[in-house]
């Protein structure tokens, strides 16, 4: 608790002589000067010496193992190797989440601060990248935000990309883009006109040319981008990039200056993270909040849980906060575990999915995650509706009843509620889908591998349900992740289902499609691992695996994954599916039959067109990007045992095939 003390009089003594001129000129501190303390120093923060109040954590906190060989503990040099994001992830999710549970999120992402640095050697390449002609052209909107469309179809007309079942067969890596001091591609970019615009999760933020891969335009923000970008037209004319870094800022950037416009902090715990992507309609923007807490109730020690899911409205001209819907009253006191450490309920619920918008009836819908203890709630494993001026809710549907669960049943820990659940989330967007007879249905994946068509307009507060469907059976990282695509009269959906040693458990992984108005099964293209793999290499469950330390050989990993489902999102269009594995295989899938129809192999190291040397790897969470005759694929996730990569890639239809080189080796 000293520490702490000492900590807050530092930062407000700095903030009080080295900013007050920046104080005096910041209006909105005059507004609402304790809810904007934090976004002033990270405004600032290259005013603030924030790496020395890092470094006298790490001397109270980490020291103790990291500077003392004796412990065979990674040394401060190499730590400082990493970005902030992957420092922030061992700390928050990984192995070294126990030590670090006693530290507030702000106190481990100032250790992160110090470790990393300003790392400019990291970064010598970028003047070199740089586009001779730095002037951007063009205006449509090839990729807008994480469903292509406020909808959550994920569906690119032919309008915006000339790709067709034709000439896919002559897609080839045309330029590649590495990402130094990261391992985890996740924020799905914004492309508009020839300029694609990405963040990683170094915190580094880059306007690209998107034929050539130059580098127009870069900038910082204070860590990992996190969330996709959302490109939001204000009601002056004016537009904005809006994404959340991995502290739960929201951020808006000026396109052309890179320059930040205004950030607020949609933290509403200390584990409070900002998992899904930003949902933008009519000057107001809509932020899903989750929390890492899943995870920190792994830890023996740990006091489960007391955080839960929240859905902010911001104003997107200045992002002041508009209402906010939380899914359980504030959890309390429920007695103690079986090990004697204080429990409290009810807890998560946690929204990670990107909300639709629904211009038409006024509403918001998303869905929500497990319970994290008990007692069970209503809104837990939910699609919900919110109206969009008020917060207040329209309707909820559940689709599975009594879901608690937490990382600590990974292991039949202590925080292991009784009678835990299948830890069957809604991850994936939920779609609005017009139906051919007319009228419309909301579409939604479920974690369980089933999908649900809902009425948009029940009869009373509780959802209808219109069909349900099943395509597989599901498992805690299995079934529907990230996003499914309609196209037509065809809902597409990936599966990620890992291989699992269960009862009656058979994985499906691979792309299904159902027809959207009875949710019949119109077609399934199973995929398959391609590569014999050793059962003693099978990793562990989910976040056991980061946190055992478990290891195996890199190549070999990326010789023969074990994942190799479908869990990112798709992309469709009138003739094909974009859909990606986690063995780093992107495949173009004809719409009509499932069938393969072109593919490439990204888990491969690079010398990227940027200079520096990549690696590709899983190909997880973000979608495709398609415009005119371009595909743009992330590669690379290491969490869960994953492969990590860096990798963005540029594939383009050549006149004939075979006659461009791939830069990789």
């Amino acid at each position: 608790m000293k520490y702490k003390r000492s900590l807050m009089t530092i930062l407000l003594l700095m903030i009080i002589v080295s900013g007050a001129g920046l104080l005096l000129v910041d209006s909105q501190l005059y507004r609402e000067p304790m809810r904007t303390i934090e976004s002033f120093v990270i405004r600032h923060a290259d005013k603030l010496p924030l790496e020395a109040i890092g470094g006298v954590l790490f001397d109270n906190n980490c020291a103790t193992c990291h500077d003392n060989p004796d412990m065979l503990a990674p040394t401060r040099e190499a730590l400082a190797g990493f970005s902030k994001e992957t420092l922030l992830m061992a700390m928050e999710f990984g192995k070294m989440q126990p030590m670090a549970a006693h530290l507030s999120k702000q106190e481990r992402g100032l250790i992160a601060m110090h470790l990393v640095g300003k790392a400019e050697n990291a970064y010598g390449w970028v003047e070199s990248a740089q586009c001779q002609q730095s002037t951007a052209e063009g205006t449509m909107v090839y990729a807008g935000n994480w469903g292509l469309g406020n909808h959550n179809r994920r569906f690119v007309s032919d309008e915006i990309s000339s790709i067709t079942r034709e000439n896919v067969g002559r897609l080839e890596l045309a330029w590649s883009f590495a990402f130094p001091r990261v391992t985890d591609v996740r924020s799905q970019p914004v492309i508009v006109g020839d300029t694609l615009y990405i963040g990683d999760k170094a915190g580094k933020f880059y306007a690209l040319d998107r034929r050539t891969g130059c580098v127009r335009a870069h900038t910082k923000v204070l860590t990992g981008v996190r969330s996709a970008i959302t490109l939001a037209k204000l009601n002056d004319g004016r537009q904005l990039l809006i994404f959340a870094d991995s502290l739960a800022t929201v951020f808006a950037l000026d396109p052309v200056s890179l320059n930040i416009v205004w950030q607020a902090s949609a933290r509403v715990y200390d584990t409070s993270v900002v998992t899904g992507s930003i949902s933008f309609h009519n000057d107001r923007l809509y932020v899903p909040v989750s929390s890492y807490e899943v995870a920190a109730a792994g830890s023996e020690a740990y006091s489960c849980c007391k955080s839960h899911g929240v859905v902010l409205a911001l104003d997107a001209n200045d992002g002041d906060q508009l209402w906010q819907w939380h899914a359980t009253e504030e959890a309390t006191y429920r007695g103690k575990n079986v090990d004697g450490v204080d429990k409290y309920g009810p807890a998560g619920a946690v929204v990670w999915t990107t909300g639709a918008i629904d211009e038409k009836r006024n509403r918001l819908y998303f869905g929500t995650g497990e319970n994290l203890s008990h007692p069970a709630t209503d809104t837990s494993d939910a699609i919900v509706a919110l109206d969009m001026d008020s917060g207040e809710l329209v309707w909820k549907f559940q689709a599975t009843l009594g879901d608690v669960w937490n990382a600590s049943c990974l292991s039949n820990g202590p925080n292991c509620p009784e009678n835990a659940g299948g830890d069957f989330d809604f991850g994936a967007s939920v779609i609005i889908a017009d139906l051919p007879g007319g009228g419309q249905a909301l579409l939604a994946g479920q974690k369980s591998g089933e999908v649900f068509a809902l009425d948009p307009d029940p009869q009373g507060i509780e959802g209808e349900l219109l069909w349900r469907s099943r395509v597989s059976q599901g498992t805690s990282n299995g079934g529907i992740h990230w996003g499914m695509g309609v196209s037509g009269q065809r809902l597409i959906i990936p599966v990620a289902d890992p291989e699992r040693d269960r009862a009656g458990y058979e994985p499906k992984p691979g792309l299904y499609a159902l027809d959207i108005t009875d949710g019949k099964l119109l077609w399934q293209q199973r995929v398959e691992r391609g590569c014999e793999f050793e059962a003693a290499n099978k990793p562990l469950v989910g976040l056991e695996q980061r946190r055992s330390g478990k290891k195996r050989d890199l190549d070999d990993r990326y010789r023969c994954s074990f994942y190799y489902g479908q869990s990112a999102a798709v992309t469709v269009t009138d003739q094909l599916a974009f859909s990606a594995g986690l063995d780093g295989k992107i495949r173009a899938f004809d719409l009509e039959n499932g069938q393969i129809l072109w593919h490439s192999e990204t888990a491969i190291s690079y010398t990227a067109s940027n200079g520096i040397s990549g690696h590709g790897g899983s190909i997880d969470v973000a979608g495709q990007m398609l415009a005119g005759d371009w595909l743009y694929v992330l590669s690379g996730y290491s969490m869960f045992g994953q492969l990590p990569g860096n990798m963005l890639l540029a594939y383009k239809i050549m006149a004939e095939p075979g006659l461009h080189s791939t830069p990789g080796t």
